[in-house]
């Protein structure tokens, strides 16, 4: 018989198209982990849905939210809310959540010993242009998201982050899955003693 698991979050970061959602996606699917829903200001992509993609909210109903980060990227306001983390917390102890770099470091600072964070990134950035295109994003949102200083400074693993991040390289997707099965293994193994 297992002890009880400690509330723990799986943040997962890097630039834009690294794939980022994608693990989220397969962290639901194949470990039952759920992600924490965002709150953005930017209008939804043709397949997104408010309240399961994000929550989409106008520049007045984003500021009434109680968050641990928020950010401006792009032109639109991007955060994540405690409010929705508890809720999260309350179905299951492993959650994961998608964030820019910034985000990642906020919550490193707030909660360091109950997060994961997986660092996603590619080994050849030009790629990523191709997987933006291919995922929806209109041309101009695309040309100002890669030209942004956000964009620039994602590329890379923050120096706050360092230690603390597990680097996935998602050139495959399967080389990323065999990485983030491996940091599973490894994360559940140390925080469930049998």
């Amino acid at each position: 018989m297992g002890r009880a698991i400690a509330n723990q979050l799986i943040v997962i970061t890097g630039a834009s198209g690294t794939g980022k959602t994608t693990i989220s996606h397969y962290l639901r699917d194949h470990y039952g982990i759920q992600r924490v829903l965002t709150h953005t200001t930017r209008p939804p992509r043709a397949n997104e849905v408010d309240g399961r993609d994000y929550y989409f909210e106008t520049e007045e109903s984003f500021k009434k939210n109680h968050y641990i980060e928020s950010v401006a990227y792009s032109g639109y306001h991007y955060g994540s809310s405690r409010e929705a983390l508890q809720k999260a917390w309350q179905q299951q102890p492993f959650v994961s959540l998608v964030l820019e770099t910034k985000g990642a470091e906020a919550y490193a600072q707030v909660m360091p010993k109950q997060i994961i964070v997986l660092y996603v990134t590619v080994s050849d950035p030009q790629v990523l242009l191709d997987r933006l295109k291919r995922r929806g994003d209109v041309p101009q949102e695309i040309e100002k998201r890669l030209a942004s200083a956000e964009f620039k400074r994602d590329l890379q693993v923050p120096t706050a982050l360092k230690s603390i991040a597990h680097v996935i390289v998602n050139d495959t997707f399967e080389q990323a899955q065999a990485q983030v099965d491996q940091l599973l293994k490894e994360v559940i193994k140390t925080n469930v003693k049998l």
